[in-house]
């Protein structure tokens, strides 16, 4: 009796959970052992009742399919190697395998792995790691036409990010969508305008649009309203996240901008001198983070992410050391000869550049992200659907208002820092009171290249590094510099940040190149009517 009670109650269940998920759950060994054989309509087949199995059982079969370790032994039985051994592929059982060479794989041609691929991609909704269930919807909300429907609902009621699961909910209401009544389509219409999956936007617009034979895809008209409300709804939040997105962009170049226009403004402001070469060290600190992150990959391969932070004394060291070089063999002789200086530094820059190439070779190198600097999130998805932030780029960002600060600190609060600024506004008065300006020439000039070798650094870890890096730069540091003011500490933040993101708003409109002329030719318009950009300078070097 007790056994008759307990076989009904497995039953009951076993048809509540089909009539709930509308899983085939009769999965057997002789289903999985027609892929071994040599008919491939009976092989796709079976992949077809693999997925129709319960989700657990086919994920694990399908991944095993596609990551070819799924094998026959020679008891015929289906197994699946795994990192702890084999497993029963539908029990789940531990297999012992005395020898694998007695193992066969099965032989499937580019139909069938295609079906194969296109089935798994499903069941990553149900996979244990956040980042493949993140991708796996985003792909899916692309192309959900072969979606089983049950699936999206079992990934919904299991997941636990809270994100994920709208993203998810968004998902399960293209899905069912279409075989909804009236007023459950008004439901998911708000669902979907206020979705942060991206694939809702072009399913709201598809809704509206006209098939090839003049109809509307959405043909109940008195849905049309409330679809184009949901579409403006998600268009507007979108418009919301590219702009958020275009200004942290422009924050992000401006960065760079930053540390590489504060040795030049400081340089500059100084001692007058047009460095072509400034750029130049830029790809010194980008090689000297290169040489260190080798260096730890072949002897401290188990400390490799804490290399950049050798990285950024190396790289300011290295590139203060080529700076104290070049203006002492070059710069102190060509003092109050512009031209000389800007022709003599132009020719230096191109001889770092071939000797970069002789030492390091023509071809770019890559410089790796740390973990914790690789990645990216999204903040605020329901009101910025779609935003990245990627967390190299905030780094930079916050790595170059720390740079500012320090630099600050050092021109402000120490006694070098006194005798720049002296020397800056008046260079024979500070000569006259015992002030040794040659020296602070060199001293000045030597930090300048190395904030911009810590410039290098930072440049690293957003794109590859090559012989060239500098000159990508150079320009565009000496118009924030023109910009904010000779030698003004806050009119070069302002003018690297202004610049950063003015670029990165117009490239869209009117590409690259005529961002590059637009800005050039706003900054000689601006000059025109303040010479001595936003910020003027101090002192009786401004007056003469």
């Amino acid at each position: 009796m007790i056994k008759l009670f307990l076989k009904y109650l497995t039953v009951l269940w076993i048809s509540l959970f089909i009539s709930n998920y509308g899983f085939t759950i009769n999965l057997s060994q002789a289903d999985l052992k027609n892929l071994f054989g040599e008919d491939f309509s009976a092989k796709q087949q079976s992949v077809e009742r693999i997925t129709d199995a319960s989700p657990q059982i086919a994920s694990d079969i399908l991944f095993a399919l596609q990551n070819e370790n799924l094998y026959i032994n020679p008891s015929n039985i289906v197994i699946i190697k795994t990192k702890e051994g084999f497993v029963d592929a539908i029990t789940q059982t531990s297999v012992k395998v005395e020898n694998e060479s007695n193992l066969e794989s099965p032989t499937l041609n580019n139909i069938i792995r295609s079906d194969i691929d296109s089935a798994v991609s499903q069941y990553k909704l149900l996979s244990k790691d956040k980042n493949i269930r993140g991708e796996a919807i985003n792909t899916l909300s692309d192309d959900f036409s072969q979606i089983k429907p049950e699936l999206v609902k079992k990934a919904y009621e299991i997941e636990v990010d809270p994100h994920l699961k709208s993203q998810l909910a968004s998902l399960e209401a293209m899905v069912s969508y279409a075989t909804a009544d009236f007023s459950t389509k008004r439901e998911l219409l708000k669902i979907l305008g206020n979705s942060s999956l991206l694939g809702a936007q072009n399913f709201l617009a598809n809704l509206i649009k006209k098939d090839e034979s003049g109809n509307y895809v959405e043909k109940d008209k008195n849905l049309h309203p409330a679809i184009e409300m949901a579409f403006n709804e998600f268009k507007s939040r979108r418009f919301r996240a590219e702009v958020v997105s275009n200004i942290f962009t422009g924050l992000s170049l401006g960065s760079i901008l930053l540390l590489a226009a504060l040795g030049l403004a400081i340089t500059y402001g100084l001692i007058g001198v047009i460095n072509m070469a400034h750029g130049e060290f830029l790809m010194i600190g980008a090689y000297a983070t290169f040489v260190v992150q080798t260096i730890f990959r072949s002897f401290f391969m188990q400390y490799q992410d804490y290399y950049l932070i050798f990285a950024i004394p190396t790289a300011f060291i290295s590139a203060a050391v080529f700076g104290l070089i070049l203006e002492y063999l070059v710069l102190r002789h060509l003092y109050g000869r512009p031209l000389e200086t800007l022709l003599a530094t132009f020719g230096v820059s191109l001889l770092m550049m071939q000797a970069v190439r002789v030492i390091f070779g023509a071809q770019n190198v890559e410089v790796g992200n740390p973990t914790w600097m690789s990645g990216s999130f999204s903040p605020m998805q329901d009101f910025f659907p779609g935003l990245l932030i990627p967390y190299n780029r905030l780094l930079i960002f916050f790595f170059a208002l720390a740079i500012v600060f320090m630099t600050w600190l050092v021109l402000n609060k120490t006694r070098m820092g006194l005798f720049v600024r002296a020397v800056t506004q008046n260079r024979s008065m500070a000569s006259c009171v015992g002030v040794k300006t040659r020296r602070i020439d060199s001293y000045a000039f030597a930090f300048g290249a190395g904030i911009a070798g810590l410039g290098g650094c930072a440049l690293s870890q957003i794109g590859n590094v090559g012989p060239d890096l500098g000159q990508s730069y150079i320009i565009d540091s000496f118009m924030a510099v023109v910009l904010g003011g000779v030698g003004q500490l806050a009119g070069t933040i302002i003018g690297s940040f202004g610049l950063g993101i003015l670029s990165k708003f117009s490239e869209p409109f009117i590409g690259a190149v005529l961002t590059k002329i637009g800005l050039l030719v706003m900054i000689i318009l601006f000059i025109q009517k303040r010479p001595q950009g936003m910020f003027a300078l101090k002192g009786r070097s401004a007056e003469n």
